[in-house]
């Protein structure tokens, strides 16, 4: 379903075009690029005008051919709209969504995925993190996302869920996910739970961590809110004892005879 959000009317075009993915994650390929995928996806409509706020259903067509090969392949169907500034610069909006497509005999392909030791640390700021490295051990792409919870820290602490998010991780890829928290968290330790989901394929990891002591060049730069509001209070109280003494002075000179003729 393609919906207009925007106040006026638009023209929007529809069509597929080529992606990949890499150790970097799920790329796209630039404009109306065109790979072996995208050229078996067809869209209709492939243009529709759209009052504000309308929408229209597009239906997507793929056609494997008989003889394409094993393996998996990536592409985005666009909903594409031109700008309006009137400018000589193209100015082109266009939101899409990913295609993973799996040929090959027999089911889907199995995915799974392995999430190693959890670790905590601090970044140079002071920011407390944990990460974990995650690699796929599947045969499909994967596309991570869940959530991380921390308890019996100290004075029986807890936090969370806190979301934790990854790159889509390629074929045999691995990558580091870094979840970062409060930083008013103490450095522990913590009991830690980092559960991790691609579709229906889900792992769970659970470890002890601590984040350490904030670096010092983080600790030098801490909020000094405190002081500030200290020292403008101190500012302030002068600036009112001035004022008080001027008026005081000021009231005594208003009230003092008139010397005599």
């Amino acid at each position: 379903m393609v919906e207009n959000t925007s106040e006026i009317h638009r023209k929007v075009s529809l069509y597929a075009a080529a992606a990949d993915v890499t150790a970097d994650g799920f790329e796209f390929a630039p404009g109306r690029t065109e790979n072996e995928l995208s050229s078996w996806i067809s869209v209709q409509p492939r243009e529709e005008a759209l009052a504000p706020g309308e929408e229209v259903e597009a239906l997507v067509t793929i056609e494997v051919p008989r003889k394409a090969e094993a393996g998996e392949r990536y592409a985005v169907i666009w909903a594409e709209v031109p700008g309006t500034d009137g400018g000589n610069v193209r100015n082109i909006g266009r939101s899409g969504i990913r295609v993973y497509l799996s040929v090959g005999a027999g089911g889907e392909p199995p995915s799974g995925f392995d999430i190693g030791p959890l670790t905590g640390g601090r970044e140079k700021d002071g920011t407390p993190f944990v990460s974990a490295e995650v690699r796929n051990t599947g045969q499909r792409a994967l596309d991570l996302a869940g959530e991380l919870w921390l308890s019996d820290g100290p004075g029986g602490l807890a936090a969370g869920p806190v979301k934790a998010e990854a790159h889509t991780l390629p074929l045999d890829g691995s990558t580091t996910v870094r979840v970062p928290l409060d930083r008013r968290l103490p450095d522990g330790p913590w009991a830690a739970k980092l559960a991790l989901a691609s579709g229906w394929t889900k792992r769970t990891a659970t470890g002890t961590v601590t984040f350490g002591a904030v670096p010092a060049a983080a600790a030098s730069t801490e909020d000094r809110s405190d002081e500030a509001i200290t020292a403008g209070l101190v500012t302030s109280g002068l600036v009112l004892a001035l004022f008080a003494v001027y008026a005081y002075r000021r009231r005594n000179r208003l009230r003092a005879p008139a010397p005599a003729a």
